[in-house]
């Protein structure tokens, strides 16, 4: 399986990515893919990023034994990939790092971005302030108010918030009316586009910036086992947390990978935001992917308790690891969600975010019946402190 088909193929995995965009937005895509093609095959540009990842993020992130919940399970041995512990609090400061530097390497002078749980948000907000450039984040009024935490961060950081009032006011719309600002002020600005979702070369670009969480994680398991983990569990909602993990296992089949979708208030419902389990093939964003969607092809409102996974869509190279059967894609509910995150919580002293929490929840269900000797790593993708009111509210209900 040739996993690098975006070089070839003009961003394609498969029949699924491209670029399905408009003719006006084809001169900015097309310089950023050449900076970033400029800057990867160059020393100075790894050796600068390898620098803020390990002297501002704080890398390499932890595996840790979670020996606790193991006990609990009484079956697979489960270890953590901690990209909780990262500034930030999540993997997102990963590819914002990279992405900044590459802004600053073009001469841009603004970042834009599109945030839906504000853990990009802030990541963006915090390479701008450390880098000098300005900084408008977009972000859906209902995500707003779900993650008003992070709206404080945001500001702190010297970032102008812009809501978004159309549609459903989440990440989808949010990324809308980022994509209409960069056609307009692209000669100064360049879009950091958050998860690995989007038309080429952006899925290739996350991948690339946020694959040093597999690297890490092959290298720790090596170390404290001395061999590969059997499973390596992820939550996918756009999908660049799970990419990042899963890249440096894709050729190695004996390492099973699961991709965990929101399946929100039931995959038989129309309350969930499962675009593999529960979407059919289509276009968003400027990329060909499985996406919710009507018979005649208009987007689903999406649904998750989880503001991250709250995405109609899903990035293309998961559309196609889905189809090629080498990552398997389930689903699980907030309330499963929710309960994990309370697991986790009380019995390791870990709070993880909720989109982190379906990764856990999966966790939970499968390892009880798994051997004592088959290792699980899953990606705690980020904290919970952005949550704490959302869950709060859902167990207030409950």
């Amino acid at each position: 399986m040739n996993t690098d088909m975006t070089n070839k193929f003009k961003g394609r995995f498969g029949s699924f990515g491209g670029q399905y965009i408009a003719e006006t937005l084809m001169p900015a895509m097309s310089e950023v893919e050449n900076a970033f093609n400029i800057a990867w095959n160059e020393k100075s540009f790894h050796e600068e990023l390898s620098f803020y990842l390990k002297e501002f993020v704080g890398r390499p992130s932890p595996l840790f034994y979670a020996e606790r919940l193991t006990e609990r399970l009484a079956g697979a041995k489960i270890y953590l990939k901690r990209e909780d512990l990262n500034h930030t609090g999540a993997h997102k400061i990963n590819n914002t790092m990279g992405q900044a530097l590459l802004a600053r390497r073009m001469n841009k002078t603004r970042l834009i971005a599109e945030t839906g749980a504000g853990q990009h948000g802030v990541a963006t907000a915090t390479a701008a302030a450390i880098f000098g450039f300005t900084c408008d984040v977009f972000m859906g009024e209902e995500d707003m108010k779900r993650q008003e935490e992070n709206v404080k961060r945001m500001y702190m950081l010297g970032a102008k918030i812009i809501p978004v009032h159309s549609g459903t006011k989440t990440l989808k719309d949010a990324m809308n009316e980022a994509m209409r600002e960069w056609i307009a002020t692209s000669q100064d600005t360049f879009y950091v586009i958050g998860s690995a979702a989007g038309p080429h070369p952006y899925p290739m670009i996350v991948r690339e910036f946020q694959k040093i969480i597999g690297e890490e994680t092959k290298q720790q398991i090596m170390e404290k086992e001395n061999r590969l983990p059997d499973s390596v569990i992820a939550c996918v909602g756009g999908g660049s947390n799970a990419i990042g993990i899963f890249t440096p296992f894709i050729q190695l089949k004996s390492v099973k990978l699961i991709g965990v979708e929101a399946a929100g208030l039931g995959i038989n419902t129309d309350q969930h935001a499962a675009s593999i389990t529960g979407g059919k093939v289509g276009i968003l964003h400027g990329s060909k992917t499985y996406l919710l969607q009507t018979e005649d092809g208009q987007i689903c409102n999406a649904h998750s308790i989880s503001a991250g996974l709250d995405y109609p869509g899903v990035g293309p190279e998961h559309s196609w690891l889905h189809d090629e059967n080498r990552v398997q894609y389930v689903s699980i509910t907030d309330e499963e969600a929710v309960n994990a995150f309370m697991e986790l919580t009380r019995f390791q002293g870990i709070i993880p975010a909720l989109e982190s929490s379906h990764a856990i929840a999966h966790t939970m269900k499968i390892a009880p019946s798994l051997p004592n000797d088959h290792i699980i790593i899953v990606n705690v993708s980020g904290r919970g402190d952005k949550d704490m009111q959302s869950v709060n509210q859902y167990l207030g209900k409950k």
